[in-house]
């Protein structure tokens, strides 16, 4: 790892939302001061025309590197952490799953010390305000109806770091604690749920604005019953989660959903568990058993899908490659958009003057070859 106060990265393809162009950058004190296209005022570090992208956003990540945010233990999570960076995320909300509210409240003020040193940028509450037919690899036994007292109680522990909280818009209860996430600052997103059309209308009205991982844990599309998916996708005021790994959703779907919300309402995220970057095997989510096989994660009692081994580097070149996505699109998905989901699209998600330095160098075939985070190489390209 090495420090730079100031340098410049020369002969390089600089990726953003509204296309691809052939320059230059300057870094100091950790943020971009300068962007520039054709040949650089003055020598710097050559990237050789590789392309440089913002640092991936990722909103939904339960771990990697045989760490599990859900256990909110903070040497395994800094593990965690650190595979993910490799692999060019340089933001990330910890999600958690459904377990008592006390052992919630106790991972994310955990946690909350983590964002405090800025390794994370913010805790998710993915339950237990979740649907029971509709829970996924949650633990059943610990679902709950919604309770805005309650989720005021869970933001508390979390001294300011909570992000996001995932509820069931058909729950007793659901409607009242929407509205009391978006009054303390906190996102509301609308997922595992068994809500009709108008429900998660209702939902989306209270004030949810994001989809978890639309089309995994809800109804599918009907054409007399709509369901869930239909009501997020064709909302303006609602963004959309995908996780493109192959498994969760087929290509046809993913390419769908980008048709429908386009790169402004769309975000590619992990959903990635403790057994991230590692073997096969048996590993926790939660208090569940996964089976970790040929990379693809299950439950060990009903084979239901357990979160994913992906990584944000693999999304991205999925996009491009498989969902045909181009390369300023799959930026907007797996960076700005993200960002202006979490509200930080004024310091990160492009590759802009007065922003971190937060970037990422891929070689032509898509392959992460350097990683940048405020302005500190992580990975030296």
């Amino acid at each position: 790892m090495s420090i730079t106060a100031s340098v410049t990265l020369s002969d390089a393809r600089i990726v953003s939302p509204e296309g691809v162009h052939d320059g230059w950058l300057t870094i100091e004190d950790g943020r971009v001061t300068h962007v520039g296209q054709g040949p650089a005022p003055r020598d710097g570090h050559s990237l050789g025309g590789r392309h440089v992208v913002p640092g991936f956003v990722d909103i939904h990540n339960h771990g990697g590197a045989g760490g599990s945010f859900p256990t909110g233990d903070q040497e395994t999570a800094r593990d965690a952490i650190a595979l993910h960076r490799k692999h060019g995320t340089t933001t990330m909300v910890a999600s958690l799953v459904s377990g008592p509210v006390n052992g919630l409240a106790a991972a994310a003020a955990s946690l909350a010390d983590l964002c405090d040193d800025g390794l994370l940028a913010g805790i998710h509450f993915e339950g237990p305000y979740i649907s029971k037919d509709r829970c996924g690899a949650h633990d059943p036994t610990a679902l709950r109806d919604p309770s805005p007292g309650e989720f005021a109680g869970l933001v508390k522990a979390g001294r300011g770091h909570v992000r996001m909280v995932t509820i069931a818009a058909e729950l007793p209860g659901a409607l009242d604690t929407i509205r009391e996430a978006v009054g303390s600052g906190v996102i509301a997103a609308i997922g595992h749920s068994d809500a009709t059309f108008e429900q998660t209308q209702a939902g989306i009205e209270a004030g949810g604005s994001v989809a978890t991982h639309l089309y995994n844990a809800m109804p599918a599309l009907g054409h007399r019953a709509p369901g869930p998916i239909a009501a997020l996708l064709e909302d303006e005021r609602v963004t959309v989660e995908l996780i493109n790994d192959g498994v969760h959703v087929h290509p046809a779907m993913i390419k769908l959903a980008f048709d429908v919300a386009g790169p402004g309402r769309t975000v590619l995220i992990t959903d990635a568990m403790m057994a991230t970057g590692l073997s096969d095997g048996v590993y926790k989510l939660g208090s569940m058993d996964v089976n970790v096989a040929g990379g693809v994660a299950r439950l060990v009692e009903g084979g239901s899908i357990a979160g994913s081994t992906l990584t944000m580097d693999v999304a991205f070149r999925r996009a491009v490659r498989v969902a045909g996505l181009t390369l300023s699109e799959a930026v907007s998905v797996t960076s700005a958009t993200p960002a202006r989901v979490l509200g930080l699209s004024d310091r990160l998600g492009t590759i802009a003057a007065g922003k971190f330095a937060d970037l990422v160098v891929l070689s032509a075939d898509l392959e992460v070859e350097g990683v940048m985070r405020r302005g500190i190489w992580t990975t030296e390209p």
